[in-house]
């Protein structure tokens, strides 16, 4: 990566579409622009409606760019839900160079090794990252570049994920009239940010709560050991409050955001608040407690929920704590409810960049840390300019669809 890049981050959620520009400079990032938009289209995570996600997509793109003047022509996009699944493989290569120093050809083909896998039709592989190379016999090697050597092994994670959903996917960030450089798994993206190295070697879950899912990703040993999506997140709580109060959903939404309480201890009932409820004209008075009544059960479910799958995955002995992040972390007394339910250490990740100090940019923020950090380790001075500044000119031809699928998974290793 050269001294000067910018790099894109689209993260098309349940309830919001997020782009977050970020400008590496030197290895140092600075969050310049940040877009986001009310997420139409999407259920629970999945593309339910192209045209809506790409309303949704184009207005989130224009927010951004609005705010630093920057044409936006090619991005970084999320991908997670439960159709992601991981699986093990080894690559072995002889090394090429007559001096017998690993170079960075050596590596690619190493990585390529290591992609050879029998899939079926239906899937198609996301990411690969490796755990550990091997030279000559010699373990944990992180990067071999410059060692003296004459076979060359890797021990890789390979992410595959439902060509149907990656490819309406696709589809809808081409229709938005963008680019993809590459598609990024959530949970590594999340973990980058959210985790350190000590954590992810001792055994951490990373759970990230949306408003339509909830995904779980296991760290183990330095890498994602497995992971997992929930079909439960914030919009419940909503649900939960416009039943209980009997008002409309959107209404409930801006309860819960204004007053709501994950935990009925943590809770005022000092604060209160009025509603018009469905069925009638007259305002009806609640306090805080009253909304944690509602809100704290669900909350309880959904840790339950999540604890049960940890040990489901084989890991629940295994685990030395969990991290949270995502929108529907934000709600006081979630860290209450969660410590409670879990029994283990909790905490609350959230990006330390101006602009984006919320657990809801967790994963657009570490989108672009782990392309920076890939980059810089993997293929210096690869990344093209994600954005170019408004000229005036018309933008450059886009290469087919077709042609881009060909590419996009052997570039973005």
């Amino acid at each position: 990566m050269s001294s000067n890049d910018i790099i894109v981050s689209l993260d098309i959620g349940t309830s919001k579409v997020r782009v977050i520009i970020g400008e590496v400079n030197d290895g140092a990032i600075n969050i310049i622009g940040v877009g986001s938009a009310d997420s139409e289209g999407i259920r629970k995570g999945a593309i339910v409606d192209i045209d809506q996600t790409v309303k949704s997509i184009r207005s989130a793109v224009e927010h951004a760019e609005r705010m630093v003047d920057i044409e936006i022509s090619e991005v970084y996009v999320g991908v997670q839900g439960n159709h992601i699944a991981l699986q093990s493989n080894h690559g072995v290569v002889a090394v090429s160079n007559e001096d017998r120093e690993i170079g960075d050809e050596d590596i690619e083909r190493v990585l390529q090794a290591a992609k050879v896998v029998a899939l079926p039709p239906e899937r198609e592989i996301i990411n690969l990252v490796p755990k550990q190379f091997l030279v000559d016999g010699l373990e944990g090697i992180s990067d071999p570049r410059g060692m003296i050597g004459v076979r060359l092994e890797v021990e890789a994670t390979i992410v595959t994920g439902a060509k149907t959903a990656i490819h309406n996917l696709i589809r809808c960030v081409e229709k938005a009239g963008l680019q993809i450089s590459g598609i990024v798994l959530m949970s590594l993206a999340s973990g980058v940010m959210s985790l350190s190295k000590d954590e992810k070697t001792m055994g951490t879950v990373l759970i990230d709560i949306g408003a339509g899912s909830t995904t779980l990703a296991i760290f183990e040993q330095g890498g994602l050991a497995a992971t997992s999506t929930l079909p439960v997140g914030g919009e419940f709580v909503t649900n939960d409050i416009s039943y209980g109060l009997r008002t409309q959903t959107d209404q409930a939404e801006k309860i819960k955001l204004k007053y709501g309480c994950a935990s009925v201890v943590d809770s005022a009932e000092d604060q209160r608040f009025k509603i018009t409820r469905m069925g009638s004209n007259v305002e009806k008075e609640f306090s805080q407690v009253d909304l944690a009544n509602i809100i704290e059960p669900r909350m309880s479910e959904i840790f339950y929920l999540i604890r049960q799958e940890v040990r489901r995955l084989g890991y629940g002995g295994k685990v030395q704590g969990y991290v949270l992040t995502g929108g529907s972390v934000n709600l006081p007394g979630t860290l209450t409810v969660a410590q409670q339910e879990l029994e283990s250490p909790v905490r609350i990740a959230v990006p330390d960049f101006i602009g984006v100090r919320d657990p809801a940019f967790g994963s657009g923020v570490g989108m672009i840390q782990y392309v920076s950090k890939h980059m810089t380790i993997r293929n210096s001075g690869a990344v093209k300019k994600q954005a170019s500044r408004k000229t005036g000119t018309a933008a450059p031809a886009k290469p087919g669809m077709i042609e881009r699928i060909k590419n996009m998974f052997s570039e973005f290793i």
